[in-house]
């Protein structure tokens, strides 16, 4: 396993610039998972790192070498991609091994290497089939396991579980975390899906346009966020943004009835307007009159998620566990935990502290 570090990394296609000075620096054996919305450079930066993409300016390096110009074959970095791109009229097991064998490795030495990654993913029983008789979850194994034979330094994901349904995909999310914990191998995944990244991950890194956003562990990111973006994109539910204003050293929410929220944070002067974050979860029922219109419930077994309407049009989503609301009813009081609340600039989007 090796590091993967860029430095001031840009990618530019003709006089459009998709990535924009990344600097990253992934340690050896960590699991790291780039996130963003579609668009954001996530693939492309991926591609950069295993040679697929040229770099238009800046630095990549593997361990302690620099890769930056070196061909895909000579960066020890193997690729998983969306599509299994499996070939169809060979079994698993030559599909695994038929990397090794262009390269003239030794047959004993493929049929230990083979039957290794088989054991890993439990691939056994399938190493005879051919891809048609088997489920993607196994297509994806498959596929997993011919990069695990080439034993490369670092690993990488292009959005692997997209093609899978939603069970599917939770198993094999399990199953990688456990292969990265028996391997303890360098792991770079691109992902879509913030669960995913929450879940799997080390550490995230949260693109938007080319561009980092925040880097750090899940809990870091869904505790810390920088900015608003980052704030809104780990979550799910996402966090709720209602505008507010300052007034007298405390943040009025006209969308949740001028709830007077006090704050650890130095406020800037009375009447500058702020976004308040909340997240779902930090909404409680209130005893006193607080009405808000209530939308839809959506009931999803031990947690249900109510959509409502403040007073102000805004949108609203909070969280109930335990004791729920029954479809039907049209309003709810609401309080808060105002210790949870987390202000954003309207202009930069930058978190107030």
């Amino acid at each position: 396993m090796s590091s993967v570090s860029l430095i001031n990394a840009t990618k530019n296609y003709d006089d459009i610039r998709v990535i924009h000075g990344v600097d990253l620096h992934i340690e050896a054996g960590d699991f790291c998972v780039f996130v963003g919305p579609s668009g954001c450079g996530k693939s492309t930066l991926l591609r950069m790192i295993a040679g697929l993409e040229d770099i238009t300016s800046g630095n990549i390096s593997i361990g302690e070498r620099d890769v930056t110009t070196a061909d895909p074959s000579e960066r020890g970095v193997a690729m998983v991609f969306q599509t299994y791109a499996l070939y169809p009229h060979m079994t698993v097991r030559e599909n695994m091994s038929f990397g090794l064998k262009m390269n003239k490795v030794p047959k004993l030495e493929i049929i230990k290497k083979v039957d290794h990654a088989s054991n890993i993913l439990q691939l056994n029983p399938y190493l005879d089939r051919k891809p048609r008789a088997l489920s993607g979850g196994q297509r994806q194994r498959v596929a997993i396991g011919r990069a695990i034979v080439r034993g490369p330094e670092v690993f990488l994901f292009d959005e692997p579980l997209s093609n899978l349904d939603a069970e599917l995909r939770v198993e094999m999310r399990v199953e990688l975390a456990h292969l990265h914990k028996e391997l303890g191998a360098t792991m770079i995944y691109v992902t879509h899906d913030q669960v995913e990244a929450m879940t799997m991950a080390d550490k995230i890194v949260v693109l938007r346009a080319g561009k980092i956003e925040q880097v750090g562990s899940p809990l870091e990111l869904y505790n810390n966020p920088v900015n608003k973006f980052v704030a809104g994109f780990i979550g799910s539910p996402g966090m709720n943004f209602l505008g507010a204003v300052v007034e007298e050293g405390k943040i009025k929410v006209p969308g949740l009835n001028n709830i007077a929220v006090p704050s650890r944070a130095t406020l800037p002067a009375d009447g500058t307007k702020l976004v308040v974050g909340i997240r779902p979860q930090h909404f409680v029922e209130s005893e006193h009159p607080n009405p808000f219109k209530v939308d839809i419930i959506e009931h999803l077994g031990g947690v249900s998620y109510v959509h409502l309407q403040t007073s102000t049009g805004e949108k609203l989503i909070i969280e109930q566990r335990g004791s729920v609301l029954e479809r039907g009813v049209e309003t709810i009081n609401l309080a808060l935990d105002i210790d949870e609340v987390m202000l954003f600039d309207t202009q930069t989007e930058l978190r107030v502290r």
